[in-house]
């Protein structure tokens, strides 16, 4: 078989290519999400937080940082971590581990499969004049 005709995929064989891609993302990323969110709920990650919030509470007074300021500033910088963790908590109990926010997320799936569809049909095209020549 020739190079040429090995390179060669129909569409149905790169529609199945596209198929496993995001199967094994849809099957990975939620696995990421579940061990990020282990890592940042550990009782570890906790105790290291709370070492973080106090030194950076203590840098602020020891800069000379109003107690009120300092206290507000920590409780903001600890608010980061916890939003995090909830963006986190959130991705991870949906199907699919990333949902669009606003309402797009369908209108953006079906862009998406609309490009796809083009791709597709791009190269069948190309496959198709190759074939002719």
């Amino acid at each position: 078989m020739s190079e040429k005709a090995e390179k060669k995929k129909t569409a149905s064989e790169e529609a199945e290519e596209v198929k496993e891609i995001l199967s094994a993302v849809s099957t990975e990323v939620p696995a990421l999400i579940k061990s990020i969110i282990g890592a940042v709920f550990s009782e570890e990650a906790g105790k290291n937080m709370g070492r973080a919030a106090a030194s950076f509470y203590k840098e602020l007074k020891d800069s000379g940082m109003p107690d009120d300021v300092a206290v507000k500033m920590t409780e903001n910088y600890i608010g980061v971590f916890t939003s995090l963790g909830d963006v986190l908590k959130n991705m991870g109990k949906r199907k699919g581990g990333v949902i669009i926010s606003g309402g797009k997320g369908k209108e953006i799936g079906e862009e998406i499969e609309k490009r796809i569809k083009e791709k597709l049909a791009e190269r069948r095209r190309e496959d198709a004049e190759e074939e002719e020549e």
